[in-house]
């Protein structure tokens, strides 16, 4: 009841702000027009007149006929005023009283319900990501309708299987991807993302099946990122992180600096102790890190390795410095300062034989062996 009471009030505020200005009198505001116009030539006259520039004659002839016009246009100008502004004045007044509460429950009727609940935001956003799995769920029912018509259609299970991933049906994920290989034929992709949906379905867990997939397809691609990935996980999962380390070391080795699955990769790598091994840190340097940004803290560790680099050229015997130099240009992404880190290397320890042994196998780990 208070809601319709406050409305009420608005709508009679609404109303006053539209007739109060119809409802003051008219000032009278003759700028500019025909009677102000003859009344300034009139009085144009009798300076002239006086002036001496027009004879009496003349004056007189001119005011008589501005006179007369001056009457008619008053008359004129009076009765339109008078008859067009009450005329105008009452139609809006009419409107304003009996139009604008129509219009407003016209419009709030059909749209608005002061007995309607909130709708939170999370809410709404869980209506859009449910809209947007309902048309995947029909997307699934088309692309199985087709299926079951066609299951010799290798296209139909390449769309349906990610699909199906991305709704969290792996079981039937799995099946797609099989269906997928068997009327497409294998390829590294297909045999990784299989493999791929045996580890969801799992769980996250590399099982015997999915690490079988997963070596299928480095078979068939020893480059293939997700292939190299999930060997690496799987290596962890049965507490080999050494090998888990020079897996994902290799992979970024070879990977493009822009490619979007690095940081993946590079954290996985930090996990089993495999990051970039920088000289010991005094106390206040890890503490100082702590309160940096990401920028100023890349920007203090390659300013690390850039002094490691020069303390190496000093003194090049030490075979573990190059290594960790090496490692640590490829975590960042400067592979051809890791190659040519790797050639001052081998250049320094040239005439050691077992020093440059060692150099080799560890450069042959990291993927430099050329």
């Amino acid at each position: 009841m208070t809601l319709w009471f406050v409305f009420a009030l608005m709508t009679v505020a609404a109303i006053f702000a539209v007739l109060w200005p119809l409802g003051r009198g008219a000032r009278p505001d003759n700028q500019g027009s025909e009677v102000a116009v003859y009344k300034d030539q009139l009085a144009e006259i009798e300076r002239d007149l006086a002036a001496g520039l027009i004879a009496l004659p003349e004056a007189e002839a001119a005011r008589v006929e501005i006179s007369r016009r001056l009457l008619a246009a008053a008359g004129s100008e009076s009765g339109l005023v008078l008859t067009s502004s009450l005329k105008w004045r009452r139609a809006a007044a009419v409107l304003a009283l009996v139009g604008l509460p129509l219009v407003a429950a016209a419009i709030y009727v059909p749209l608005g319900s002061p007995a309607l609940r909130d709708f939170p935001l999370a809410q709404r956003e869980r209506g859009a990501g449910s809209g947007m799995a309902q048309s995947l769920e029909n997307l699934v029912v088309q692309v199985q309708q087709h299926l079951e018509k066609n299951p010799t259609d290798g296209r139909g299970w390449n769309v349906l299987a990610p699909v199906l991933e991305r709704l969290g049906r792996f079981d039937e994920a799995v099946r797609a991807y099989r269906s997928s290989i068997t009327y497409n034929g294998e390829s590294a992709e297909r045999r990784s993302d299989l493999g791929e949906a045996i580890t969801a379905a799992a769980s996250g867990v590399v099982t015997a099946e999915a690490k079988t997939e997963f070596e299928r397809a480095h078979a068939l691609n020893a480059d293939d990122p997700k292939a190299n990935y999930f060997l690496g996980l799987a290596a962890e999962q049965d507490g080999r992180k050494d090998d888990a380390a020079n897996i994902w070391r290799a992979l970024l080795a070879k990977a493009p600096a822009d490619a979007p699955w690095r940081p993946l990769v590079q954290t996985s790598l930090a996990r089993v102790g495999g990051g970039v091994t920088m000289p010991a840190l005094s106390d206040e340097t890890i503490a100082a890190s702590k309160e940096m940004n990401d920028g100023d803290r890349n920007a203090m560790v390659r300013g690390m390795v850039e002094r490691l680099a020069t303390r190496l050229k000093q003194n090049g015997d030490d075979v573990e410095g190059w290594l960790r130099l090496v490692r640590a240009y490829l975590v960042m992404g400067d592979r051809d300062k890791a190659q040519a880190a790797s050639t001052d290397a081998r250049q320094a320890i040239a005439k050691d034989s077992e020093r440059l042994r060692r150099l080799n196998e560890g450069l042959k780990t990291l993927g430099l062996d050329g």
